[in-house]
């Protein structure tokens, strides 16, 4: 008999052995989703290895910036990162979250946005915000299953001045 079963999936912060797996990971999401993010496919690409290892390495530790992936111990299949802007110190930003197509609806976006908030409020910070492309309907319904709300504040898209996000909060 063999089984349909999916592969258990862990959520884990990165470590600095997953700088590979992430630099793949990184270069699929670019693929996929070209607007979400704040380079573009070639850019990633061309950038050497050893910025990816010291990216992961600076995310493995401490309580200003975090990575988290979804891993079923293969390739990994998605992603969430947090950060904290020094102008609103009770917040953890929640960016470059992503969940491999085949993995969508599975339940990978709440644990890693969980992930994140239990780190954030590991660190002292209570709230979550997150910014989603306006028009990206299926990511808002997503945030919004998972507690975020729209707050009603519109922002530019940092990298493409034709877009527009809207803001989500929610407590971590």
């Amino acid at each position: 008999m063999t089984s349909t079963l999916a592969p258990p999936v862990t959520v884990h912060r990165v470590t600095p052995g997953d700088a590979a797996r992430m630099r793949a990971l990184r270069l699929e999401m670019l693929a996929d989703s070209p607007l979400a993010f704040l380079e573009t496919l070639a850019q990633a690409a061309a950038r050497p290895h050893a910025d990816f290892r010291r990216r992961v390495v600076q995310a493995s530790s401490g309580d200003q910036l975090a990575q988290f992936v979804a891993d079923p111990g293969g390739r990994l299949i998605g992603h969430a990162g947090g950060t904290v802007l020094p102008e609103e110190p009770d917040t953890t930003v929640i960016f470059a979250v992503y969940i491999t197509p085949s993995h969508r609806g599975t339940g990978v976006l709440s644990e890693l946005i969980e992930a994140v908030a239990r780190w954030s409020v590991a660190a002292g910070r209570p709230e979550l915000l997150l910014e989603v492309v306006v028009g990206n309907d299926r990511a808002v319904r997503a945030y919004e299953r998972l507690g975020f709300r729209d707050i009603g504040k519109r922002v530019p898209h940092p990298v493409i001045p034709a877009l527009t996000e809207l803001q989500m909060r929610r407590r971590a």
